[in-house]
């Protein structure tokens, strides 16, 4: 039996298989949504973890126990989970742990239409009827059929992003033993590219090593192959493929604040004045650039589910996030690195640069990337931080998540991890100097609390 208070997460549901997370828990959720959703059927999608199938299987009799028709769609990304409740209007869920370890697995939820379901939105209600098993059971259950959406998926990406008349390009790809592995070569299909696989055996086990492509250590493989293989471009997908994170031909890895400038000046140049949505730690190369293009930059809180509802609210066209996350009015609202890896291409294609050129006026500043300390104390440690910075001049603070300190040449973000004693931080500054100077500032009151 399951832990369901430590497996329901902010946004999915995700632990140890079968301690925490078993097929009995996984028909308990399955009979949970369908009974929250009231939907005619639900679709199933999993990733290639010996253990998802099973799960899958298992939340299908639970739909079907609770009256409603489980379309089975096997093998597939989380993006493509989001094609599939968008082109069908149903309810689904996706059978992940993305890239956590072998012995996790998880169910990423959506609404009809790929809506997300988190703690505000339904997810805290689900656990409560899973736990306690006040959901339906249907004198007459439903059916389980099953469904290829892999190619209709790959057909609307392409939909998308106008990739016709591209200069041929080698295309070095990091699956990591993910769901890339099988949906790349279909996306990629009839396209001008040579293909640089590697590691596209599905295998839930991740021999080679971890798919979190945001750890630096797991690129170094793309880059060697970029580099042996003179590859235009390298791309490393997540386990769930819904992450995508570019290295460019010098084997060097671009920054997603770069690809979120990138890919909103072409949006923006399909819809003029469009809106924008940025996370707060994206570049603020982001903001002036979709403000130079004639668009409307919209800064959020981070985090998928705040991405998605202000892009909802504001109708806006593309979103961005620093951690591989790209959103599109055009998919629902969802997110899909596989689409922000076409626009990638289509860029680069579309013209006879090199990757580094092509992309060079849209990476203005230097960072610090992501820096972690463990702190007994969250909310003293910013207090301390931002009395330090008060009342310097042109320096302005804000709250919207964490605490954000700006001044003309630099900013920093520093806020609280939601599941662990960590403070976050990440600078930004006109050159290398000032961000050493404000970094070491910063981290030198940070660390006195630790």
């Amino acid at each position: 039996m399951g832990d369901y208070a430590k497996i329901f997460k902010a946004y999915d549901i995700r632990g140890v298989v079968p301690a925490e997370l078993d097929e009995g828990v996984a028909e308990a959720v399955g009979a949970a949504f369908a009974t929250m959703t009231q939907a005619p059927a639900v679709v199933t999608v999993h990733d290639m973890r010996t253990s998802s199938e099973p799960l899958a299987a298992a939340f299908a009799r639970g739909v079907t126990s609770a009256g409603a028709d489980a379309v089975q769609a096997g093998l597939g990304s989380t993006d493509m989970l989001y094609y599939a409740s968008g082109s069908l209007a149903i309810p689904g869920a996706m059978i992940t742990a993305s890239h956590n370890p072998a012995r996790y697995n998880g169910i990423k939820l959506c609404r009809a239409g790929a809506k997300p379901v988190g703690q505000d939105t339904g997810l805290a209600e689900l656990r409560e009827m899973a736990s306690t098993g006040s959901y339906a059971v249907a004198a007459e259950p439903g059916t389980v059929t099953s469904e290829d959406l892999l190619s209709g998926y790959a057909g609307y990406l392409k939909t998308l992003v106008d990739l016709s008349g591209i200069r041929p390009l080698r295309v070095a790809v990091d699956a990591g033993n993910g769901m890339a592995g099988h949906t790349v070569p279909k996306v990629f299909e009839g396209l001008p590219i040579e293909l640089v696989p590697l590691y596209f055996e599905l295998d839930g086990s991740f021999p080679h090593h971890e798919a979190n492509p945001i750890d630096p250590a797991n690129l170094v493989d793309l880059q060697h192959a970029v580099t042996q293989s003179s590859a235009d471009i390298g791309l490393a997908f997540d386990g769930d493929a819904d992450r995508c994170f570019v290295v460019d031909e010098r084997a060097q890895v671009v920054s997603p604040s770069v690809l979120t400038a990138l890919i909103a000046v072409r949006e923006l140049t399909r819809e003029p004045g469009a809106t924008i949505i940025h996370n707060l730690i994206t570049s603020r190369a982001v903001a002036e650039i979709v403000t130079e293009h004639g668009g409307v930059p919209v800064r959020t809180r981070v985090g998928h589910s705040f991405i998605k509802a202000v892009m909802n609210e504001r109708g806006a066209i593309f979103g961005g996030e620093h951690s591989g996350h790209f959103y599109f009015r055009d998919f629902w609202f969802a997110d899909s690195g596989m689409l922000a890896a076409l626009h990638v291409l289509a860029a680069l294609g579309g013209q006879d640069k090199p990757l580094s050129q092509l992309l060079a006026p849209y990476s203005r500043y230097v960072s610090s990337g992501e820096i972690n300390t463990e702190v007994a104390d969250q909310a003293a440690t910013t207090a301390r931080v931002r009395q330090a910075f008060a009342g310097r001049p042109e320096v302005t603070a804000d709250d919207l998540d964490g605490l954000t300190v700006s001044a003309p040449d630099w900013w920093f973000n520093l806020r609280p991890s939601n599941t662990e004693p960590l403070l976050r931080l990440n600078v930004e500054a006109d050159d290398e100097a000032t961000l050493a100077k404000v970094t070491d500032e910063v981290l030198a009151i940070v660390r006195h609390d630790a």
